[in-house]
């Protein structure tokens, strides 16, 4: 299985920043699942309002393969100042963005034909039109393509 490592990516902000994402201990195994999670430790800011991600691994009644890679931002609340008695809020999350990618992947599945209809996902959501070299590492990489959540 793979070592649960840092994720590294960048957002889609007008200057993109570098997102460092570390492990939050280990992989866990529930209700059937494999689940591994990461968030990103920004000093100032709570844990609830950093950026998480997670992957999950499990097998359906059907025989099937099910994975999902999920990306969670929350946004911050904005304090504006204090009352009059000179108290200040302590900032909180007023909302979360979530995208979920799932994939059903039949036991008869190989690597390279999960490596086939990730790639067209991402090239989709990417708006790639061009010839592009498929990314062959990494934790959504192995999840999707290899089976091997990370641990």
């Amino acid at each position: 299985m793979s070592a649960q490592a840092n994720i590294v990516a960048f957002d889609g902000a007008a200057t993109p920043v570098s997102h460092t994402l570390i492990p939050i201990g280990a992989a866990t195994q529930t209700d059937n699942a494999k689940i591994a999670e990461w968030a990103e430790r920004l000093t100032g800011v709570p844990f609830d309002g950093q950026v998480q991600i997670s992957t999950r691994k499990r097998k359906l009644k059907n025989g099937q393969e099910q994975v999902s890679l999920s990306v969670k931002v929350p946004v911050m609340e904005s304090v504006s100042g204090q009352n009059a008695a000179g108290y200040t809020a302590a900032p909180a999350v007023a909302f979360e963005d979530l995208i979920v990618i799932t994939g059903y992947f039949s036991p008869r599945s190989t690597p390279v034909s999960r490596r086939l209809v990730r790639q067209l996902a991402v090239n989709v959501l990417g708006g790639v039109a061009t010839t592009v070299t498929p990314v062959q590492t990494g934790p959504a990489v192995e999840l999707f393509d290899l089976s091997v959540s990370a641990s």
